[in-house]
């Protein structure tokens, strides 16, 4: 079975979320965004108390909020960065903006996998799956996870809300498109977990979301 843990981390409220195979308890770490070394902790400490065996860095999308703890993450457990191509820039961007949110320490970090759709990643018993979601940003991928009925979106769709599009590389066009065509074709059951706020379902979200729905 794969688990999900997420913690809340940085002034921006962000998500980062632990999967872990409960049987082989291997992992993957998702849009780490501790920003400080509390913050750090609370993630290594969890990661240790559970035994966990941390095989990927994965990044739905390089906005500064889903990316500050990267470096500590590739340091601590050894692993490789994996973002989507169309993601360089965004991620690169990071390190001139960061000091206009008073986040003065950032420290950068290379990717050194690119993530493609249909790519499937393994994690002991689990597979995710990469689906292509832009739209809030223009390498954003999602993480689905169709025996367990669960995908990790990041910033393409929220509890009755949608990412924002007014970002260097958003459009709403395209994120409309992204979520009728690559999440709303789910399951209705299919757990979401975003990259703000609490878990929805797409059934859910077709039904209530004032922004796309599927009425």
């Amino acid at each position: 079975m794969l688990s999900v843990k997420s913690f809340t981390f940085n002034p921006f409220q962000e998500n980062t979320y632990i999967v872990f195979d409960d049987e082989t308890l291997d992992a993957a770490i998702i849009d780490p965004g501790c920003s400080n070394s509390s913050e750090e902790n609370a993630l290594a400490e969890f990661i240790s108390r559970r035994n966990l065996k941390v095989r990927y860095l994965l990044n739905t999308h390089c906005h500064i909020d889903h990316v500050l703890g990267n470096t500590f993450c590739k340091n601590t457990y050894q692993v490789q960065l994996y973002i989507h191509q169309n993601e360089i820039s965004i991620l690169d961007s990071v390190t001139n903006y960061a000091p206009t949110f008073g986040i003065n320490n950032y420290q950068g970090a290379t990717p050194d996998q690119f993530l493609v759709e249909g790519q499937t990643i393994t994690i002991g018993n689990a597979t995710l799956k990469v689906i292509f979601t832009p739209g809030h940003a223009p390498g954003h991928v999602a993480f689905y996870e169709e025996k367990e009925g669960l995908i990790i979106v990041g910033d393409t769709l929220f509890f009755e809300s949608i990412g924002r599009t007014d970002l260097p590389g958003g459009n709403f066009k395209t994120l409309e498109t992204t979520i009728r065509t690559k999440l709303y074709t789910l399951p209705a059951a299919v757990i979401v977990y975003p990259g703000h706020g609490p878990k929805t379902s797409i059934g859910y979200e077709k039904l209530n979301n004032p922004f796309v729905n599927a009425q």
